[in-house]
């Protein structure tokens, strides 16, 4: 039985490499599209982005930006549009991704991969909105105000969208913390008993992480930066549970069959 259903999987996925290509090229063009999409959704509302979005923490920070090359503007509303339809249409692309692996996958993977796609996404936006509402503020308000009142803090309003940019991706990367232990946890690699053995080690390593990415000493802003990579450790070692057991049974399942068979 075991080896029947293995069999029809192979057919179904069962596709020459120029197959492979062709389908994996539609896959690419069609996610181009939507990214194209997404950029002239967030060209539309550019002045908007710009203003009511992307300059809001500077100007509730007190901060005074300047554009300090010929092209500086053009440049950052390219930059922005660019970065903007990227964000947008990432669950696109991620779905994009996903029906180009699912016609080798059993039913029950593929319910999985459905759940990895929607949630990479929700984790991934979380980050974000955790970068933009509070990160961000917190260290655009200690450098407005840092040093002597005899120097003018003015950025370069290029360099403050890269500052933006990179604080937004960090943040979203890290909170994938979780959906990439499950992964690993489903291929075997990461194990919960691994993630807790090292458990206190990982406390220090965020504390340390904090410290350095909180720009003042103050422990209430530094506990502000912790508290959602604790939890999303403790996420982490929960969900490597429930994928080592959701592994287990498919072998044990899988062992069964061989066995009867």
């Amino acid at each position: 039985m075991f080896r029947s259903k293995k069999r029809e999987r192979q057919d179904k996925a069962e596709m020459s490499f120029l197959e492979h290509i062709d389908e994996l090229r539609k896959r690419i063009i069609i996610s181009i599209v939507g990214i194209i999409v997404g950029c002239i959704l967030v060209g539309i509302k550019i002045d908007f982005i710009i203003e009511n979005i992307l300059l809001r923490p500077a100007i509730q920070a007190g901060l005074k930006l300047q554009n300090l090359q010929p092209f500086g503007q053009p440049f950052l509303y390219f930059k922005v549009i660019t970065i903007g339809g990227v964000i947008i249409a990432l669950p696109f692309v991620l779905y994009q991704i996903w029906k180009f692996v699912a016609p080798g996958l059993y039913p029950n993977e593929k319910k999985w991969v459905r759940l990895i796609t929607f949630f990479t996404a929700i984790c991934f936006f979380c980050g974000v909105a955790f970068a933009y509402f509070v990160m961000i503020p917190i260290m655009l308000n200690f450098s407005a105000y840092f040093g002597t009142k005899a120097i003018e803090n003015k950025f370069d309003v290029n360099h403050y969208f890269g500052f933006i940019s990179m604080m937004v991706l960090v943040t979203g990367l890290v909170f994938e913390m979780p959906m990439v232990s499950f992964i690993l946890s489903r291929f075997g690699i990461l194990t919960s008993k691994f993630l807790r053995k090292y458990r206190r080690h990982s406390i220090v390593v965020i504390l340390i992480i904090a410290a350095v990415l909180t720009p003042t000493p103050d422990p209430i802003n530094q506990l502000i930066f912790a508290l959602p990579l604790f939890v999303l450790f403790e996420l982490s070692i929960w969900i490597s549970a429930l994928a080592e057991r959701k592994r287990n049974s498919e072998i044990s399942g899988e062992s069964s069959e061989v066995n009867q068979g």
